[in-house]
This record gives structure tokens, sequence and C-alpha cells, in this order.
């Protein structure tokens, strides 16, 4: 059985998302997949898992007991104790903690945040800077992140004396323990502010909206993402700010295909030019060029425009460009050009020769290369 993806993933929220950016985020998915809607074949597995996600995030003590064990802590029992990343979680599980238990207090990195940006086909193969606008939080401007109203000051905590733990002693079969818990008074941080700052009340962010530049390298491609340090949400008691991953979205060319680093592009000649040969005129993403199509020239053949491509993201060079062409039947001929055909019909005969068993299907998969 493969293992279960993050919740958090599953929505494509972050770990510091609000109730209610978990239940928008949930509507849409539960849409997007279900299997009334969706016919795909994974939609309704997709579907499950959302739902599943939902559940467990949505509800405050089992998206604690999920933040704190992962997938064991939801699961109902602890069976093993792979879900525990150390010795003081298990005998927390089992007595409260024992000296040495972690707590709330002290900095707390922020939240990683996920964004979007659309790009078109010749942005994504050039390189380009755009400006994004990103929702965080960031610190209260008025309270400069300390919580407390402007003029007055946090105090220590009496119940913890300001250590943000609480400890008892406690008996069980294993023997005697020190049980370390959160101060349930100071929630963990030793200090309690009276007066909670207006703006935030006291919970030292606001969210707010900020308009960042993105710098994106040339030959990106559709679904590469970027990361920028510290454009996450703000950090907690001085902890340091999380970062910003940017998903790239490309629009489709109208004429242009992407494959890796090649650009295909399909032209379409007549029955004189493949037969006689010509210079075309080709376009490219760095403009138009001359290639010569040489007598004989048969539909689906392909002609390679070295270094006309995409640039490679780690190393220099580009790929190049491939041109399929394709004979155009002529129709709605003058007379003419009917009568100069059937001349020409004369000199060729009409002998028929077989394809070597190759259907037309065959033959358009190659021109296509599927």
């Amino acid at each position: 059985m493969s293992a279960k993806r993050d919740y958090y993933e599953v929505l494509g929220v972050g770990r510091g998302a609000s109730a209610d950016e978990i239940r928008r985020a949930y509507r849409r998915l539960a849409r997007q997949y279900h299997p009334d809607v969706n016919k795909s074949a994974d939609a309704e597995e997709r579907f499950k898992e959302i739902n599943e996600a939902y559940e467990v995030l949505s509800d405050q003590q089992k998206r604690l007991a999920y933040d704190r064990f992962g997938h064991t802590g939801v699961e109902g029992g602890f069976s093993n104790f792979s879900g525990f990343s150390d010795l003081s979680d298990i005998f927390e599980s089992f007595f409260g903690g024992f000296a040495g238990t972690r707590t709330q207090k002290g900095p707390r990195a922020g939240e990683d945040l996920r964004a979007t940006l659309t790009l078109s086909f010749e942005e994504a193969v050039f390189g380009t800077e755009k400006e994004l606008e990103v929702e965080q939080l960031g610190l209260c401007p008025t309270c400069n992140g300390s919580g407390a109203e402007p003029g007055s000051h946090p105090t220590r905590c009496p119940e913890c004396n300001g250590t943000g733990e609480v400890r008892r002693v406690r008996s069980s079969i294993f023997g005697s323990f020190v049980n370390v818990s959160t101060c349930p008074r100071c929630q963990g941080e030793g200090e309690i502010i009276h007066h909670p700052c207006h703006e935030c009340r006291g919970q030292q962010r606001v969210r707010t909206r900020k308009r960042i530049t993105v710098t994106v390298p040339p030959g990106v491609d559709d679904g590469t993402r970027i990361r920028l340090a510290d454009e996450g949400n703000a950090g907690i008691n001085g902890g340091p700010p999380g970062h910003l991953y940017v998903f790239l979205s490309v629009k489709p060319h109208r004429y242009f295909r992407r494959k890796d680093n090649d650009i295909y592009l399909d032209m379409t000649i007549n029955v004189a030019q493949a037969a006689l040969g010509d210079e075309i005129t080709v376009p490219t993403l760095d403009g138009d060029v001359k290639l010569t199509i040489p007598a004989g020239t048969q539909t689906g053949q392909t002609f390679t425009i070295k270094e006309r491509g995409v640039p490679y993201l780690r190393r220099n060079g580009r790929g190049d460009q491939l041109v399929t062409v394709f004979v155009a039947t002529p129709t709605n001929l003058s007379a003419e050009q009917k009568r100069l055909l059937r001349e020409l019909s004369k000199t060729l005969g009409k002998e028929t020769v077989p394809q070597n068993g190759r259907s037309l299907f065959d033959r358009l998969r190659d021109a296509f290369h599927v």
C-alpha cells in the first residue's frame, strides 16, 4: 500500500492555513474531483483522499494531533511508535510529558506559502520579470509583533513563573515521572498579555497583501517551481519567516508546441513545392528564417533548424526547432490548372505502389512523432 500524502498537500494549502482557507480549498477540489463530474480513472480515489484530508484538518483537535504525530496521530491508537519524533513524544502521549518536553515558547518559523503565476509561451522560453500580489501574515505594525497594546507590556505568567511549563509528579506502573506540560494559563508563552494589541488582538501578526517581483529564468516549463526565500508568513516570537513557492503555468502557443527543449511546428506546402523543391519562410521565436525544401519532399517529412528551440535551464545552449511539412491537395482549381494537371497526369501514369503494409494511421503517427 502506498504511503499517504500529507493532508495539507492534498488540499493545496500551507500548514498555517486558516479554517476558512481549508474550507475554500476543500470545496473547490471536491467540485473538481466529484465522480459525478470528473470521469477520469483516479477521480474517485482523489475525491476520497480530499474528504479524508478535510475531515482531519477541519477538526481542531484532529488537526493538532495530525500536526504533532502525523497520520499516526489520527488513525486511532498507537500500536507502534513510528509516528513519534523522539522518546519524549512517546512518554507525553501516555503521561502528559516529562522533564525536557518541548513547549510552544521560543521563536517559531513562519509558514510557507504557495502561489501560481501564469506566463505566455514566449515568457517561459526567454524569461521575464513579473509582479505577483501575495496575501501573507506579516508582523503587526502597531505592536511590532509583541501582541501587546503600545504603551503596555506583557507580564510574567504567575502559574509557570515564565517558563511556559507546569511540572507535576505522577506515578505509574513504570514508576514516578515528572509530568511537564504546557502552561494552560499562558499557552506556553511564559507571559500574559493583559492589554492585547487592538489591531492584531494579541496574535502578533496581521493579514496583509504584498507585491513581489518574480524573476523567471529562460527555459522554464509548465509546472516549474520557483522558491522565494523569506517571502512567506512572518515568524512568531522572533522566528524566521517562511518561504514562498511560485508554481508556473504556461499558456499554449497558437502555432508552436514544446517537448523538453525542442519546439515543433507544422507547415503546409503545395504539390509543386513538394515535387520541385522550394525555399520557404518559417516562423521561429527569434523571427522568420529561410528553409530549403528539397525536390521530392513527402508529407510528414521533418526538417531541423538548429539552436532555435528553448534555452537549457542549467547549462548553455538551446534545443532545436523541428518543422514537419504537409503536402496540401489543391482544391477549387481553375480550368487552366485542371488542364495542366491532366497533362501532367498523362506523363506520370496511373500505377500505384503498396506502402509496405503500413496503414494511413501508421504514417500519420510517424508524421506527428507519436
